[in-house]
């Protein structure tokens, strides 16, 4: 069997005498999509930032791919294929959105400074093959009409269509998206489940944290549900969409919210 992308073993994450997550564990298969779901308040943005050490863990241990993440920088993270994107979509700005995916890929520029301003056959060859690959993405997710135009001028989106194909820009081999359908609308959910699948496909492993549950149940290969901080129910979508623990969560805080 092949090695489990991620593995967490026990983690837990207070604030201010607050458990957010409470003795998690768990382990990934490599190649899959696994969606990381629970009510508002749950744990589950908490537990995806230590996993990408965003925030030490108090206590347990984490791996991906066999590293321990919390002895990596941000940079040590990505080079190593692990990337992530963020709950509000962040584009850069004074740049066009051609310009936005382009970022993503300067992990894998080789030429270098002085290549670029040589101009470089080898950095030549670097460039289109970025700039195709960019093009190719920007197509796949329907931006390609707004290629020249600011990225901060687009619907938000949009904008977090482009904030996934930036990440994947950069080659990932554990891709960790947190909350990437928000504020889509049908049709642009329906890319973006659409750009996840092949995704998965094509090898790269998935955790994704998301409230759009017909998203997650259309798309991920497997379920984990927090509530509370804790652990409540794994399964795939099937299993999930049964279980009378998940059921309770989710309808309990609707009444309570009522």
């Amino acid at each position: 069997m092949s090695e489990p992308a991620i593995v967490v073993r026990d983690v837990t994450k207070s604030f201010g005498g607050v458990r957010a997550v409470s003795d998690a564990s768990f382990e990934l298969e490599a190649g899959k999509l696994t969606a990381l779901i629970g009510p508002n308040g749950a744990g589950k943005t908490t537990l995806f930032n230590v996993i990408t050490n965003f925030y030490p863990a108090d206590a347990g241990t984490i791996s991906l791919f066999g590293r321990n993440p919390q002895t990596m920088t941000p940079w040590e993270l990505a080079e190593f294929g692990v990337i992530r994107t963020f709950q509000t979509a962040r584009v850069f700005p004074g740049m066009t959105t051609f310009e936005n995916l382009l970022t993503g890929a300067h992990l894998h520029f080789r030429g270098g400074l002085l290549g670029q301003m040589l101009g470089s056959p080898q950095t030549r060859a670097e460039e289109k093959r970025v700039a195709e690959k960019a093009m190719f993405l920007l197509d796949l997710i329907g931006l390609s009409q707004f290629r020249d135009d600011a990225a901060a001028d687009l619907p938000m989106g949009a904008q977090k269509l482009l904030e996934v194909a930036r990440a994947l820009m950069a080659g990932p081999r554990l891709l960790l998206l947190d909350e990437p359908a928000a504020g889509l609308n049908d049709a642009e959910t329906a890319e973006l489940a659409a750009l996840l699948r092949a995704v998965r496909e094509s090898g790269i492993t998935l955790l994704v944290v998301e409230h759009n549950m017909s998203f997650v149940m259309g798309s991920a290969n497997h379920v984990i549900v927090l509530d509370a901080g804790v652990i409540v129910a794994r399964g795939d979508p099937a299993e999930i969409q049964r279980n009378t623990r998940v059921i309770e969560a989710y309808v309990g805080r609707l009444e309570e919210t009522n």
